[in-house]
């Protein structure tokens, strides 16, 4: 797909980051893409050569316009590029060509930072997603949970890519909630496919510890609070990052806690203690009658709806046999109104309070919605590239191209040009959403500046011939 932010299946210098002289760009290339668009993606030019620079940002104007499914071959068409016979030029935009993949997600992140965020703490969620992609060809798919069709009763095998996505949380202007930013997603290849090619195999926590120190090595003034799953509850993870940046996480409610090693005593013998004294697992808190609860009133928890919890937390050293300790603040939550079932959460800053760990962690729910919108908006996983450089780069392309919509939405509400929800009689919207986002760019992409409004009747408006017809065709085959 259309190439924004790709992919690095290594974090080392051995990433294949060729850098290219920029030459001029062709005029008769670069004047199909919108000059709103060029403007746009000007940030990025140094990180292309000029032929694949070209042949990008018709593919970027392709993916935003074309409704379905997000092939390089719809891109053309909607471009009015179905009969060029260069067709394969495009192709190997995501399939041969060479571009700085790790510069790119770079000032990506720097665009939506400058756009939304200037100052302050960055709150960055990770997750990961699973693709649903079948055949021989796609080579690093395994079988995973399906998080969306299963439940606690019921499993679902899902046969796919599995994709970890970094995402910034910034509040977006004239909308309530937070909205999760996309800026680097790295393939975490199946197990058989790393055992197929003599490889080490990474846990999905490996590649986790590599996309945060490299996400703090782009920020290093900035202070930094990682949002994640249960999944990334994980003691060597915690090792690793922890004086780097601050962690909030799930916690189980057996987890093994103890008190911080004693120290030394003068001609002790032996090693060091790693640990002190066995404290009780948070289960047994939740129910003991000497625990003293806490009543918090959190602005936004599940539904994004104000609600009065009670919590406890203390801290101490999370210890596994064979793993270095990790010291954390844990907070326990249960909601007094019983719809909700306990939880528990670790924080790797000691001295954050309870509400600022609550508060950092519900933002992390933004990032479900973004990988919903992603699917229906940008057509996630209706890509059908083969190569495995295409298969690599076309989905990271994609969740980019969640972001970069919403700097160019933001950039137009700005300019004057307010994006408003779609309503109806019988459908009240109040907040703005992605589908409103993507419709006011393809707004302005559908409308070029050129277009003359006839002086004797303003309900008419004069519009090339080509344009009209791939209106037309659009409309004809959107389903």
């Amino acid at each position: 797909m259309v190439l924004i932010v790709e992919v690095f299946t290594r974090f080392d210098s051995t990433d294949a980051m060729t850098k290219h002289r920029p030459r001029s760009s062709s005029p008769a290339k670069a004047s199909l893409a919108p000059p709103a668009l060029v403007s746009l993606m000007a940030a990025f030019r140094d990180f292309f050569t000029a032929p694949v620079w070209d042949h990008a940002l018709v593919l970027v104007a392709g993916m935003v316009l074309a409704p379905g499914k997000r092939t390089v071959s719809a891109a053309l068409r909607i471009m009015g590029l179905g009969t060029s016979p260069g067709f394969a030029r495009y192709h190997h935009v995501l399939s041969r060509a060479r571009w700085d993949s790790r510069a790119i997600a770079r000032k990506l992140l720097a665009m939506i930072l400058d756009t939304f965020l200037r100052e302050g703490p960055v709150v960055i969620g990770i997750d990961d997603t699973i693709e649903r992609r079948w055949g021989p060809k796609i080579a690093a798919r395994g079988i995973y949970r399906d998080p969306v069709r299963s439940s606690h009763g019921h499993f679902v095998k899902a046969s796919g890519l599995r994709w970890l996505s970094v995402m910034v949380m910034v509040s977006i202007p004239r909308v309530d909630r937070r909205w999760a930013l996309p800026f680097l997603t790295v393939l975490a290849p199946s197990q058989r496919w790393s055992a197929e090619r003599g490889h080490r195999h990474k846990k999905l926590t490996d590649w986790a510890r590599q996309a945060i120190l490299q996400t703090k090595r782009w920020l290093p003034k900035r202070r930094v609070i990682v949002v994640a799953d249960s999944s990334f509850a994980a003691i060597d993870l915690i090792a690793a990052i922890r004086r780097h940046v601050c962690l909030v996480t799930r916690l189980r409610l057996d987890a093994s806690l103890f008190e911080p090693a004693p120290p030394r005593r003068p001609g002790q013998l032996g090693r060091p203690p790693k640990k002190g004294r066995r404290l009780q697992k948070i289960a047994q808190t939740l129910i003991d009658p000497a625990t003293r609860w806490t009543t918090l009133v959190l602005p936004e928890w599940y539904g994004g709806t104000r609600r009065t919890l009670e919590t406890v937390s203390g801290t101490a050293v999370w210890y596994h046999s064979g793993l270095p300790p990790a010291p954390i603040r844990w907070v326990l939550v249960r909601d007094p109104s019983g719809e909700r079932e306990p939880q528990a959460f670790l924080s790797t800053d000691l001295d954050a309070a309870p509400a600022e760990i609550l508060g950092w962690f519900v933002q992390r729910w933004s990032m479900e919605t973004t990988f919903q919108e992603t699917r229906d908006h940008l057509g996630v996983e209706t890509q059908r590239q083969w190569s495995d450089l295409a298969i690599v780069r076309s989905t990271p392309a994609l969740f980019g191209l969640f972001s970069l919509v919403t700097i160019w939405a933001n950039s137009l509400n700005r300019s004057g040009g307010f994006i408003h929800p779609r309503t109806a009689a019988w459908y009240v919207k109040s907040e703005v959403t992605f589908s409103d986002t993507i419709a006011a760019v393809r707004r302005v992409l559908w409308c070029p500046p050129d277009l003359s409004m006839s002086r004797h009747n303003r309900g008419y408006v004069e519009i090339p011939a080509a344009l009209l017809w791939r209106l037309t065709d659009t409309l004809c085959y959107a389903a």
